[in-house]
């Protein structure tokens, strides 16, 4: 019966797995603490690492009324108290990195208690962005070299390069990047890597390098299977896969309109060069016509004062 549900779900084009990079797939599957656990451990590689953590409201409404209110993906606190945002963008947003710094701000003004008695001190905050474009499309300064999936941004001194503050971390995992088979990963982060960008695509758990099967990998997928969804989770995770899809029909869509525009504006700054020559041709003609007229009206002159001198006038 389990096979014949499979079967038909492929033949839907559902598949058998949850996309992760649908916002319904994303939160499901994150919103289990065992597996944002294993996750959040993988990337950040914190000291001590983190053993337990609970989600918190992911909506953070400013101070006025004129503040704009900050809407989390996830957002979880671990047992130290560090804050901890995880974001999924499927799409490029060209003010992506101030989005990110905003979020990270709006936690950190939210830790100042009123009364006398704080003294400043802040808890650690953390931003964890999955990207399914690459971070050079929104900022021509980054560049990652060849095999390197993440980036981590600190506030360092700019004169020794050195970590200035160590409680405020930005994380950018771009997947594109990232094209390895289930066979050849070598960390935790890059069996990550591959299960975000490629769970839709498979049909049972991929066989990995020794140490990368685990209960926590297991649950992951047992979880991330659409026949165990009911009517309601799947119609909100078909909602969820068409607004997916429509993102990045018009991504495309705004790509190619680009493409466009960037061929008419060769084309014309082409016709405008020919017209250039052509204009600097018909400028040349006219300077030669303009010497061969003084030319001839010179001529014409001595002519006219050898009549006068002959008396011919």
């Amino acid at each position: 019966m389990a096979n014949d549900a499979v079967e038909k779900l492929e033949e839907s084009g559902l598949g058998v797995f949850i996309n992760l990079m649908t916002d319904f797939g994303f939160k499901r599957i994150f919103g289990i603490k065992k597996v944002m656990l294993h996750f959040l451990n993988a990337v950040l590689d914190i000291d001590g690492g983190i053993t337990d953590l609970h989600y918190d409201n992911t909506v953070r409404t400013g101070e006025t009324e004129g503040e704009r209110t900050a809407i989390y993906d996830l957002y979880c606190t671990t047992g130290k108290g560090e804050r901890i945002i995880v974001e999924m963008q499927t799409i490029s947003q060209n003010y992506f990195k101030d989005r990110t710094v905003f979020y990270a701000s709006r936690l950190i003004s939210g830790m100042g208690v009123k009364g006398k008695d704080w003294n400043y001190k802040l808890a650690p905050v953390y931003v964890v962005s999955i990207l399914n474009f690459d971070m050079a499309k929104i900022d021509c300064k980054h560049k990652l070299p060849k095999g390197k999936y993440v980036t981590f941004v600190d506030l360092t001194y700019r004169n020794t390069k050195r970590i200035f503050y160590d409680k405020l971390v930005l994380a950018y995992i771009e997947l594109p990047r990232f094209s390895k088979k289930p066979n050849n990963v070598k960390t935790v982060i890059e069996q990550w890597m591959f299960l975000l960008k490629n769970l839709h695509n498979l049909k049972k758990m991929p066989e990995m390098p020794e140490g990368f099967k685990n209960d926590v990998i297991e649950l992951l997928f047992e979880e991330a299977k659409i026949a165990k969804m009911n009517k309601e989770e799947l119609d909100k995770y078909n909602q969820s896969l068409k607004h997916l899809n429509e993102m990045n029909l018009a991504e495309i869509q705004i790509k190619e309109l680009r493409g466009e525009v960037v061929q008419k504006d060769n084309a014309l700054a082409t016709q405008g060069r020919t017209l250039k020559v052509y204009i600097n041709t018909i400028a040349e003609k006219e300077n030669a016509l303009a010497e061969k007229d003084n030319a001839l009206a010179e001529k014409d002159k001595i002519i006219a004062d050898l009549r006068k001198q002959l008396g011919l006038n």
